[in-house]
């Protein structure tokens, strides 16, 4: 099994979703010892941002080609996603925006788009200073995992969950509390065959 390891938050060490990405990947690792794991940090090297590219020597385009293999190759993707101000870092769209290509992960047919990186696995690490779960009176601002399970879906892949951090910046207690919960989510996640 292939393992593609994506962290994209900026806090380093303070941050919650590289903690928690951290600790999926040992699960995994732990469930599957034969996994290799590529990993990727977007902010310590962050890609530059897609612009159509007429050279296929420019080293942007390059790493898009590495990106994108990378991503092809992987069946599970634990995908660190903080949000910031609503939706995901610009490091993890600029990301994105090089795994969702036409002709690639995705195609146009006369009936519709169609996906075509299906059969991958994605758990995504999601971590929240406030509150914006569903039932919460800022739900309507999450613009973070709607998007990201849109673009997913839309790349053809159904197998994703979110293992979530919520309040974390409301106080020492609520992080505290929001961390063990994910924790104890992660600690259920069942290996699924690759």
């Amino acid at each position: 099994m292939k393992l593609l390891h994506i962290d994209s938050s900026a806090l380093g060490q303070h941050s919650v979703s590289r903690e928690l990405t951290a600790d999926i990947v040992a699960q995994v690792r732990r469930a599957r010892p034969d996994a290799s794991v590529r990993y990727r940090d977007l902010a310590a090297q962050p890609l530059p941002h897609w612009a159509p590219v007429a050279d296929a020597g420019d080293p942007g385009a390059l790493l898009g080609n590495e990106v994108m293999d990378e991503f092809l190759a992987a069946d599970v993707i634990v995908l660190g996603a903080p949000m910031y101000n609503f939706g995901v870092p610009s490091q993890l769209k600029a990301w994105i925006d090089r795994i969702a290509v036409a002709g690639k992960t995705f195609r146009y047919t006369a009936d519709g788009p169609e996906g075509l990186a299906g059969n991958k696995r994605v758990i995504v690490a999601s971590s929240r200073g406030g509150f914006y779960g569903e039932g919460t009176g800022a739900a309507a601002m999450d613009f973070q995992e709607n998007y990201l399970r849109a673009v997913l879906g839309f790349l053809g892949i159904t197998d994703v969950e979110f293992v979530r951090a919520e309040g974390v910046a409301v106080s020492a207690e609520h992080k505290s509390r929001a961390l063990a919960a994910a924790k104890e989510a992660i600690g259920t996640l069942l290996p699924k065959a690759a």
